[in-house]
């Protein structure tokens, strides 16, 4: 389903039931990107993926789901799990970032951040925040992190304390259950839960700058065993993305183009 159709089907977006506003009709005009599938690998089945981020040569995966919650580092060459902890049942992991070398784990309703040492995946300590817990992302200066509204939250690195936020608007509307994120050049990328489009924001203004189609990267007989589109790496060397989905049973690597 196309963006625009999730408008006037009522679930990706809280807009009016009147038509668009005025400040819509004048929006600047969104850019629509494809997906380049470079490459594909396996994915285990079994991880509901929440957060993924590129570092040194590796995948970093955090998954979901009471009792089966764990963080993990992947081979990138053949997507095996080199490393994994689980995380305790009475948690439901979500979105992952890294900070230097500590990985900072989010969970869904606890209200609790996890950090973790990066090579040993050794526990460290606990920061609280009010909220869910959904996407995060590390621009270089602050974290920036989603809560399934139209919000991000730009928080502090050290601390994890508020420094602001933005609301998010394609075509001049709120768009709704902002996911998992990755922060690319001064944007960020958010995953649109439960449809198969991805958006870049300009956290500055908030605003769409463009949108991804990332349908059809599974056929119809994988996706009724999967779950949604979830989970975005940057590769700066490369200048290639790693997506995937939860319980998807393939990892790919692709770029964005016209």
């Amino acid at each position: 389903m196309a963006l625009a159709a999730a408008v006037a089907a009522g679930w990706a977006f809280r807009a009016a039931e009147s038509g668009a506003p005025a400040a819509a009709q004048s929006a600047p005009v969104l850019r629509s990107l494809t997906v380049k599938v470079h490459r594909a690998f396996p994915h285990d089945t079994s991880a509901y993926t929440q957060g993924l981020l590129w570092w040194d040569g590796k995948l970093y995966e955090s998954t979901g789901q009471y009792g089966t919650s764990d963080l993990r580092r992947l081979d990138p060459a053949t997507g095996a799990v080199e490393q994994h902890i689980d995380i305790d049942a009475a948690y439901f992991g979500e979105g992952l970032a890294r900070v230097d070398d500590e990985l900072i784990m989010l969970t869904w309703k606890a209200q609790r951040a996890f950090v973790f040492g990066l090579e040993r995946f050794d526990r460290r300590r606990t920061f609280r925040y009010r909220g869910d817990g959904w996407g995060l992302c590390n621009d270089g200066r602050r974290l920036v992190m989603s809560n399934g509204s139209n919000r991000l939250t730009f928080r502090d690195l050290r601390t994890f304390e508020p420094l602001g936020e933005v609301a998010v608007t394609l075509r001049g509307l709120p768009l709704m259950q902002l996911n998992e994120l990755e922060c690319v050049g001064g944007a960020v990328y958010a995953n649109v839960y439960q449809t198969d489009y991805l958006v870049r924001i300009d956290p500055s203004s908030g605003r769409v700058t463009h949108q991804i189609d990332a349908s059809g990267l599974i056929t119809p007989a994988e996706a009724r065993r999967a779950d949604v589109l979830n989970g975005i790496a940057f590769d700066p060397g490369t200048e290639r993305f790693y997506i995937t989905g939860k319980l998807w049973p393939t990892m790919f690597e692709v770029t964005f183009e016209e």
